[in-house]
């Protein structure tokens, strides 16, 4: 294999995000929309009046208590500026640079960045890396798509002239399928998954690590099914899919929780590494911490904290232990450490 050179900015820094086994065991907490709808509806269980000021102590408590735990945490500015500074001084920081969600009204789901923040804005933000969301479906129709590679392509450029780690979030969809928990899409999730990974795991993309979703519908795996609800794949075929993975992804891929629950989380990541898939760590959002939510809603800060040092602990102590068993270092699908030539950004 031909060395791969990584200049010193980004080597840095991918170190920085990962722990001592060069594994990516991320905190994810830069939920804007979704996490608005979620206090404001634990606030109406709890009989309480619904604040912003409530999401950013959130945020700020999640940071500090969990991140001991955690390689690195994924954030925004936005709702989480009191948590970029919370977080424990080891933790490498991971900004959104995305703006939140799409337009609706507009066919292509099209993504849109911050329009008042760079790379270099963030980068001396005391960001480690930035992370980009793109929603996807490869069938869809080349005006849309090119679009979206030529938005990746750009981003690649002004990481490279920031040094800065570029991580790519799919998202994969198809307006075909409107309905994403039927068996319908599941049956399409597979290849829709592994279709953008093989696009955007091409050099011309520059991406650093492609933040990838699990390339099954867990409630739909034989075995793993609900009374009544017939299987998608066979867990035979389900291990096919992730083992593809491998032969695809030409750069590290980490994966996201999608905001499965805790259980089901794990279950998918314990499946994919007993079925051989290098996959390089994780970025866990709700299912570690969703359920302190209500706790916070209903007793406040103290009673946040406590569930945080117990519950939030051991979840995130939990999918450190799977880590630790099945996630391959970052830098494997290189060759390995060794096989890594580190320049200066000037050569």
């Amino acid at each position: 294999m031909a060395k791969k050179l990584l200049t010193r900015g980004k080597f840095d820094k991918m170190q920085q995000l990962s722990n001592k086994g060069g594994v990516i065991a991320a905190l994810a907490i830069d939920q804007r929309g979704s996490m608005k709808k979620m206090m404001a509806a634990a606030d109406e269980k709890a009989g309480k009046e619904y604040s912003l000021d409530q999401i950013y102590e959130f945020k700020e408590l999640v940071s500090s208590e969990l991140t001991k735990y955690a390689s690195s945490i994924l954030i925004d500015e936005e709702l989480g500026f009191k948590g970029m500074k919370s977080k424990d001084p080891s933790s490498g920081l991971i900004l959104s640079y995305e703006k939140t969600g799409y337009d609706a009204d507009t066919v292509g789901r099209f993504p849109e960045l911050l329009k008042d923040e760079s790379l270099t804005r963030l980068k001396a933000k005391g960001a480690d890396a930035a992370k980009v969301l793109v929603y996807y479906d490869p069938q869809d129709k080349d005006e849309i798509n090119d679009v979206k590679k030529a938005f990746v392509e750009r981003l690649a450029n002004e990481a490279k002239g920031a040094d800065l780690p570029f991580f790519l979030e799919l998202v994969t969809y198809t307006d075909s399928i409107p309905d994403a928990k039927s068996r319908e899409y599941a049956l399409a999730k597979p290849r829709l998954v592994l279709d953008a990974m093989k696009e955007f795991t091409q050099d011309k993309y520059g991406v650093d690590v492609i933040k990838a979703e699990v390339p099954v519908n867990w409630d739909f795996v034989a075995g793993h099914t609900a009374d009544g609800v017939e299987p998608a794949y066979t867990e035979e075929e389900a291990a096919g899919f992730f083992k593809e993975a491998n032969d695809i992804a030409t750069k590290p891929f980490i994966y996201l929780s999608a905001g499965v629950p805790t259980k089901t989380f794990r279950e998918e990541l314990n499946f994919a590494g007993a079925a051989g898939t290098k996959f390089s760590g994780i970025l866990c959002g709700r299912a570690t911490w969703r359920d302190g939510i209500q706790v916070f809603a209903d007793g406040g800060r103290d009673a946040l904290k406590e569930w945080l040092d117990t519950t939030g602990k051991g979840n995130v102590e939990e999918l450190n232990e799977i880590l630790a068993k099945y996630a391959t270092p970052w830098y494997d699908v290189y060759g390995g450490l060794d096989n890594i030539e580190v320049v200066d950004q000037a050569d």
